[in-house]
């Protein structure tokens, strides 16, 4: 169970040997990248070991009737052949013991938010790039012990206080060090150096290099690359001129080359989206208005959190083929209004969607993101009236909302489908976690 402990002094390393230098560079970096096993799961098994400790679980969408797909899986499930992605029907005929969890999203962050403060005692040069992974520059932590007594604390602790196993990576660049985190699971350490590549990568398939997809993977095999050795001693200008800019990243990857740094700085969100895997298939706009409602409420809350204004909006829909369509368009003014952006999404399914086609999920994504304060809002005769009174009709709600919870004031259209409910539930909502629930709790959350 998650435990409110503060970082021990005890833990610093006190014994440390006199030439710990030697296991720093003179020149470069020691990075780490703590990536957490099965981590849904793990969380639900440190809360209650006696029901899930050992056995096949999995985190689904929709647990109640057997449909959607599974969001992550225990390591006993994924022995039993059960993957990330997978429809829950065929994991249950796979596994017909598998215990099925709803996810609660509430409990993950606070669980993230936990062992991101374990791996920040040691550097304040954490850059979390999800809810479960983070890395860590430990350039300047040598007094904390060498490298790897470093990332053995880490995980110790994560697991003593947390009940969480995770794997580590250690690397002088941030490509090697999610590799080598990636090559002992669960609960392992890997050490990956520069002159470790030939041996240890060089002889894998393309696609299992971190950052190469299905389709770069084929576009590679076709030019006579299938192995991640003959891309390093590939010529740089074919890459190139096959690839654009990333066939030099492609080159440099090969050889195990990474020249990005750890940025602790929490960057502006870039776009802010909300997804929806729904219990049943939807069909037409009258069925997916309050959907829709409830995730253009929930991404304005958000923007309106982060202070920001947003220039258009992108609205995805799945077919239960699993066929994605995303359409976009700009807004005629930045907007944190959920108003403005239902209205607009609700106008992109009419143009771009034929009412008889059954849909299984739905998004809301935000873009163009700046500081309101910097915005130009452009306001007609009326909304110069309007526009403070509404304002102030909205901040209001928000400061209700975050004391007593997403459900103490909703318009009518929100109130009219039970699912579109969940998505106010901080247990339950959200399929796509962004950076700005990391770090800290939302105060509605405490």
């Amino acid at each position: 169970m998650l435990k409110s402990t503060l970082w021990n002094p005890e833990y610093k390393k006190v014994d440390i040997v006199q030439n710990v230098d030697q296991y720093y560079p003179t020149s470069g970096r020691v990075i780490l990248h703590v990536d957490m096993n099965a981590f849904y799961c793990s969380v639900h098994e440190a809360e209650d070991p006696d029901q899930y400790k050992g056995k096949a679980t999995a985190v689904a969408g929709s647990v109640e009737l057997r449909r959607g797909i599974i969001v992550t899986c225990s390591y006993a499930a994924r022995r039993q052949g059960i993957s990330t992605g997978m429809q829950v029907q065929k994991a249950l005929r796979l596994c017909p013991s598998l215990i099925l969890i709803k996810p609660d999203f509430h409990l993950y962050r606070k669980y993230s938010n936990a062992f991101m403060q374990i791996a920040y005692s040691y550097t304040p040069q954490l850059e979390a790039v999800s809810i479960d992974e983070c890395y860590l520059d430990i350039t300047g932590s040598r007094q904390f012990g060498t490298p790897l007594e470093i990332a053995e604390a880490i995980q110790r602790r994560i697991m003593e206080e947390l009940g969480l196993p995770c794997s580590i990576g250690i690397a002088p660049n941030k490509l090697l060090a999610k590799i080598a985190s990636d090559l002992k699971k669960p609960n392992g350490i890997t050490v990956l150096r520069l002159r470790d590549v030939p041996g240890v990568l060089w002889n894998k398939p393309c696609n299992e290099m971190f950052g190469i997809g299905g389709k770069t993977a084929e576009k590679l095999r076709r030019l006579g690359i299938y192995s991640i050795g003959q891309l390093a001693a590939a010529e740089e200008s074919m890459l190139v001129e096959h690839f654009g800019v990333m066939g030099s990243w492609l080159k440099r990857a090969g050889n195990g080359i990474d020249h990005g740094e750890v940025n602790p700085e929490r960057e502006q969100s870039k776009s802010i989206g909300h997804t929806t895997t729904l219990p049943r298939d939807v069909v037409g706009l009258a069925e997916a208005r309050p959907i829709l409602l409830n995730l253009s409420d929930q991404v304005a809350r958000r923007l309106r959190k982060q202070g920001l204004v947003a220039a258009g909006v992108q609205l995805t829909i799945r077919t239960p083929e699993m066929k994605t369509i995303t359409r976009s368009r700009q807004l005629e003014a930045p907007t944190e209004n959920a108003d403005d952006i239902y209205k607009a999404v609700c106008d992109q399914f009419a143009k771009h969607w034929k009412g008889d086609k059954p849909i299984r999920l739905l998004g809301v994504t935000l873009q163009g993101l700046t500081p309101k304060e910097d915005s130009a809002i452009q306001l007609d005769l009326f909304d110069y009236e309007r526009q403070p009174k509404k304002e102030s009709l909205t901040k209001a709600m928000d400061m209700l909302r975050n004391k007593f919870g997403e459900n103490a004031v909703l318009t009518a259209g929100m109130l009219s489908d039970s699912h579109s409910a969940r998505l106010r539930n901080h247990k339950e909502r959200g399929t796509s976690l962004q950076k700005d629930n990391l770090h800290e709790v939302d105060p509605a959350d405490d």
